[in-house]
């Protein structure tokens, strides 16, 4: 095998990096200096001081950073300054299918929007993908129900729950082989 045929070979996934406190933003740069495809989750807030308010980014998922490396640049995303670890499972870090980090930009894009959903037919655990809307082909599972018109949905990969108001009429659940 030649040398051009094993680097079209290498295999980049998504993974995340747990980083120092606040510096979310110091090190995406870095690694965006470096070449890597990254993705920062954000989120705008207003934030209130004393004499003003001012609309800010924050990062949704505060110290977590999400790269898309091979082996080749593993190392290099930890030896950047702020970065302390991959998040890991059973001791290699977690990949994140692509389809997730999909999932999470869409979420952000449509993050405020309102959406309402009743317990009927859906349970604690279920798996759910929404059918209709702007969060359409996002998939979850079913942690708990807020209210009557909430709920709370994991991405099992990303280790977080992301909370979204959801109509029923919009969600469908899924059977574990899908």
């Amino acid at each position: 095998m030649c040398k051009s045929e094993m680097f079209q070979q290498t295999k980049y996934n998504w993974l995340a990096v747990y980083t120092r406190s606040r510096y979310e933003k110091k090190l995406l740069k870095q690694l965006e200096i470096m070449g890597l495809e990254c993705y920062l989750p954000l989120r705008v807030q207003k934030k209130q001081w004393s004499d003003r308010v001012k609309t800010i980014e924050e990062p949704l998922l505060r110290s977590y950073l999400f790269v898309k490396v091979s082996n080749k640049e593993y190392y290099n995303v930890l030896n950047a300054v702020g970065a302390v670890r991959y998040v890991t499972f059973n001791g290699k870090a977690a990949i994140i299918p692509d389809k997730q980090i999909e999932d999470l930009k869409q979420f952000l894009i449509h993050f405020n929007q309102e959406v309402v959903v009743t317990q009927e037919d859906i349970e604690k655990g279920d798996l759910v993908k929404v059918k209709n809307g702007l969060l359409e082909g996002v998939q979850g599972e079913v942690v708990q129900f807020r209210g009557k018109d909430r709920i709370l949905l994991r991405f099992k990969d990303l280790g977080y729950c992301i909370h979204t108001e959801i109509q029923l009429n919009d969600i469908e659940t899924l059977t574990p082989t899908e």
